[in-house]
Protein backbone atom coordinates (compact mmCIF):
# COMPACT_ATOMS: atom_id res chain seq x y z
CA UNK A 1 0.00 0.00 0.00
CA UNK A 2 1.65 3.59 -0.82
CA UNK A 3 1.52 6.54 0.99
CA UNK A 4 -1.11 7.67 -2.44
CA UNK A 5 -3.52 5.80 -0.92
CA UNK A 6 -3.23 7.10 2.65
CA UNK A 7 -3.79 10.51 1.32
CA UNK A 8 -6.56 9.19 -0.85
CA UNK A 9 -7.98 8.15 2.36
CA UNK A 10 -7.01 11.50 4.51
CA UNK A 11 -8.49 13.63 1.31
CA UNK A 12 -11.84 11.57 0.60
CA UNK A 13 -12.65 11.34 4.90
CA UNK A 14 -11.00 14.95 5.52
CA UNK A 15 -8.72 13.13 8.05
CA UNK A 16 -5.78 15.32 9.90
CA UNK A 17 -2.54 13.84 9.88
CA UNK A 18 -3.14 12.72 13.57
CA UNK A 19 -5.95 11.51 12.98
CA UNK A 20 -4.92 9.20 9.80
CA UNK A 21 -1.44 7.91 12.31
CA UNK A 22 -3.74 7.03 14.74
CA UNK A 23 -6.88 5.19 12.39
CA UNK A 24 -3.87 3.61 10.71
CA UNK A 25 -1.67 2.69 13.85
CA UNK A 26 1.68 3.64 11.47
CA UNK A 27 3.96 6.22 12.67
CA UNK A 28 4.56 9.46 9.99
CA UNK A 29 7.74 7.97 8.51
CA UNK A 30 5.97 4.39 7.53
CA UNK A 31 3.39 6.55 5.73
CA UNK A 32 5.96 9.23 3.96
CA UNK A 33 8.07 6.28 2.34
CA UNK A 34 4.98 4.52 1.76
CA UNK A 35 5.68 1.10 4.05
CA UNK A 36 2.11 0.07 4.71
CA UNK A 37 1.38 -3.35 3.47
CA UNK A 38 1.26 -4.66 7.33
CA UNK A 39 -1.54 -2.25 7.47
CA UNK A 40 -4.57 -3.90 5.83
CA UNK A 41 -7.05 -1.29 7.21
CA UNK A 42 -6.15 1.00 4.84
CA UNK A 43 -7.48 -1.15 1.88
CA UNK A 44 -10.13 -1.89 3.38
CA UNK A 45 -11.18 1.37 4.61
CA UNK A 46 -10.82 2.95 0.90
CA UNK A 47 -12.95 0.21 -0.16
CA UNK A 48 -15.68 0.46 2.33
CA UNK A 49 -15.53 4.33 1.44
CA UNK A 50 -15.49 4.28 -2.33
CA UNK A 51 -18.83 3.78 -3.42
CA UNK A 52 -20.13 6.76 -0.46
CA UNK A 53 -17.17 8.45 -2.42
CA UNK A 54 -19.39 8.16 -5.74
CA UNK A 55 -22.79 8.38 -4.56
CA UNK A 56 -22.72 11.98 -1.50
CA UNK A 57 -20.47 14.95 -2.69
CA UNK A 58 -17.09 14.57 -0.46
CA UNK A 59 -17.87 17.49 1.43
CA UNK A 60 -21.01 16.11 2.88
CA UNK A 61 -19.00 12.96 3.30
CA UNK A 62 -16.67 14.90 5.36
CA UNK A 63 -19.52 16.55 7.41
CA UNK A 64 -20.60 13.06 8.02
CA UNK A 65 -17.60 11.57 9.24
CA UNK A 66 -18.06 14.11 12.54
CA UNK A 67 -21.80 14.11 12.89
CA UNK A 68 -23.29 12.06 15.49
CA UNK A 69 -25.16 9.43 13.49
CA UNK A 70 -27.97 6.89 14.59
CA UNK A 71 -25.76 4.50 16.53
CA UNK A 72 -24.90 8.09 19.20
CA UNK A 73 -21.53 8.00 17.88
CA UNK A 74 -19.88 9.65 15.26
CA UNK A 75 -17.76 7.78 12.53
CA UNK A 76 -14.78 9.34 13.06
CA UNK A 77 -14.84 8.35 16.58
CA UNK A 78 -15.25 4.82 15.31
CA UNK A 79 -11.95 5.12 13.44
CA UNK A 80 -9.99 6.31 16.06
CA UNK A 81 -10.63 3.91 18.39
CA UNK A 82 -10.25 1.34 15.05
CA UNK A 83 -13.21 0.01 15.59
CA UNK A 84 -13.75 -0.68 11.79
CA UNK A 85 -16.68 -2.98 12.75
CA UNK A 86 -18.50 -0.17 13.92
CA UNK A 87 -17.51 2.34 11.26
CA UNK A 88 -18.27 -0.28 8.56
CA UNK A 89 -22.04 -0.04 10.21
CA UNK A 90 -21.82 3.53 10.07
CA UNK A 91 -21.16 3.67 6.49
CA UNK A 92 -23.70 0.72 5.86
CA UNK A 93 -26.52 3.47 7.62
CA UNK A 94 -25.46 6.12 5.28
CA UNK A 95 -25.58 3.68 2.16
CA UNK A 96 -29.27 2.62 3.05
CA UNK A 97 -30.39 6.16 4.71
CA UNK A 98 -28.24 8.68 2.81
CA UNK A 99 -26.63 11.70 4.74
CA UNK A 100 -29.81 12.95 7.36
CA UNK A 101 -29.04 15.98 9.32
CA UNK A 102 -31.37 16.92 12.20
CA UNK A 103 -31.97 20.23 14.10
CA UNK A 104 -30.42 20.63 17.62
CA UNK A 105 -32.50 20.32 20.34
Amino acid sequence: MSSTAAAVLMQRLGLEEDELLTVLGADPLSVLSGDLDDKPQLAILLALTEEAAGRIHEDALRRWLRTTGPSGRRPVDDLLAQDFGAFEDAIGALEARGFVVRARR
